[in-house]
């Protein structure tokens, strides 16, 4: 039996979006051997002159979007993933509930789907500057992550994963003691919630590992083996294979994934890219790629 993995995070998180290097070499490494929930944490009911993130340093100053622009400008800094800050001048989101509640009707056509869906509203909000706060730009994006449009459509509007969401808001709400012990309680909007990303990892046969806020790679692989999980490839993978696997990818995913330093990782993916066997697709700070 695969290890559960209960992991904790927002669309619109940016430190989450930084973890998704981590995040995808795990699935790289150790395949069906984990299986994953997203919890949806609900970052934002309402981002306004009011919102305030402790965590974030977001609400000190006087104007809540210029800090959150600082605030993302920070994660891609430190993280060197791409991200496009412009959007909290161009067209702001309202909010992230819906989102969120997005991630939550996905995941009724299966977890791989829910995963794709959350990552294209990553990289819709983080990266293209899109305003994915509302139920028609959420069903526009659904196609394009590989769902059932209409079912989709369906289910969002559903009582269902309204109480679904909630569940997860809870969830998020009630911080184990090793993650506050951890460091990682935090507050939003003036309630206390757990730190975005965060991952819980349970065996078949009990066995609990918390990794608590974005930790190093080794950190998310120490947990997955005290689980029983165990890896089902034997080599790292290589640039190309990295993006036949995954789909679109950061250049700093290419490097964690591979384990390559990242002027390696770059020259080999532009060499691809020279091959026409990768499309580069320029962001703000940075490069996707895809398959042409």
């Amino acid at each position: 039996m695969p290890a559960e993995v209960r992991y904790y995070t927002d669309p619109a998180c940016p430190r989450s979006w930084a973890a998704e290097a981590e995040l995808r070499r795990l699935m790289w490494e150790f395949g069906d051997g984990l299986r994953f929930t997203w919890v949806m944490g609900g970052l934002a009911r309402r981002f306004g002159p009011e919102y305030r993130d402790a965590d974030a340093g977001i609400g000190a100053g006087s104007d809540p979007f210029a800090d959150l622009i600082a605030h993302w400008l920070e994660v891609t800094a430190e993280s060197g993933m791409p991200i496009d800050p412009r959007l909290w001048r161009e067209s702001p989101i309202a909010s992230t509930y819906p989102a969120c509640q997005a991630v939550e009707a996905a995941a009724e056509q299966g977890r791989e789907r829910a995963y794709a869906y959350l990552r294209r509203l990553r990289e819709g909000l983080l990266t293209e500057r899109r305003k994915l706060d509302h139920p028609e730009a959420l069903v526009g994006e659904a196609a394009r992550a590989g769902l059932d449009a209409e079912r989709f459509r369906i289910d969002l509007s559903s009582n269902a994963i309204t109480e679904a969401f909630a569940a997860d808001l809870d969830e998020v709400r009630t911080i184990p003691d090793e993650a506050r012990e951890a460091g990682a309680a935090t507050e939003t909007e003036g309630r206390e919630r757990l730190a975005f990303p965060s991952a819980l990892f349970v065996g078949e046969s009990g066995e609990r590992r918390g990794v608590w806020r974005r930790q190093p790679y080794d950190a998310y692989r120490e947990a997955a083996m005290a689980c029983g999980a165990r890896p089902v490839v034997e080599h790292p993978a290589e640039p190309l294979e990295v993006v036949e696997r995954f789909g679109r990818a950061a250049t700093k995913e290419v490097e964690v994934i591979t384990g390559r330093p990242r002027p390696v990782a770059e020259a080999e993916l532009w060499s691809l890219a020279r091959e026409w066997r990768l499309r580069a697709i320029p962001v703000l700070n940075g490069t996707l790629w895809e398959l042409p």
